[in-house]
């Protein structure tokens, strides 16, 4: 059997934790951020947790599991 690839864009977007969660960036970060506060933006910046509902699919497409 081949090997399974895995999905290009999905390897820039995310990244594992040591405990085994997914990380991603935040969306709305990129333009027209004056109507913004800043402390939302500020928020945007850090990294957030894949969901559950979602792990499994982002998990498929990293060819992470079986």
């Amino acid at each position: 059997m081949p090997k399974m690839k895995t999905n290009s864009s999905a390897k820039k977007r995310f990244s594992l934790t040591g405990t085994g969660k997914i990380k991603r960036n935040n969306a709305y970060k990129s333009h027209i951020l004056t109507k913004m506060s800043t402390k939302r933006k500020r928020a945007l910046g850090n990294a957030s947790i894949v969901s559950d509902a979602d792990s499994g699919n982002v998990k498929r497409m990293l060819c992470i599991g079986k």
